[in-house]
């Protein structure tokens, strides 16, 4: 009922940028918020930052002072720019939503996305 795909993603060396997106489609009316979430490998999924249908927004530690997050609520899509990028943020990076209220009235808590990976190497 809601899709999420996210793009953007790549090879990059280490101190360089990228600029994810995600956009969500399906019979969306309202939502609460979108955000990005990580894995690395090996490793368990993890926040990366988040924004509200309000413009609040929330960074995992590792996004704090590098990565900002923007939303074109509109067009039910989120973006993710990462700056700075380290080795370590190496990882696997999915999109998701939460509290959509479909135009028929039913609710989905959250959905996620596929995914898009970034590899921060030299």
């Amino acid at each position: 009922q809601v899709q999420l795909v996210e793009s953007g993603g790549g090879l990059v060396q280490p101190g360089g940028s990228l600029r994810l997106s995600c956009v969500a489609s399906g019979s969306i009316d309202t939502f609460s918020g979108m955000g990005w979430h990580r894995q690395a490998p090996g490793k368990s999924r993890e926040l990366v930052a988040g924004i509200t249908s309000g413009g609040m927004t929330v960074f995992g530690d590792s996004a704090k002072g590098r990565f900002t997050i923007s939303m074109e609520q509109d067009k039910n899509t989120v973006f993710l720019q990462l700056n700075s990028l380290k080795p370590e943020d190496t990882a696997v990076y999915y999109c998701t939503i939460v509290r959509v209220i479909l135009m028929n009235g039913d609710e989905i808590s959250e959905a996620w996305g596929q995914g898009t990976r970034v590899t921060v190497s030299s």
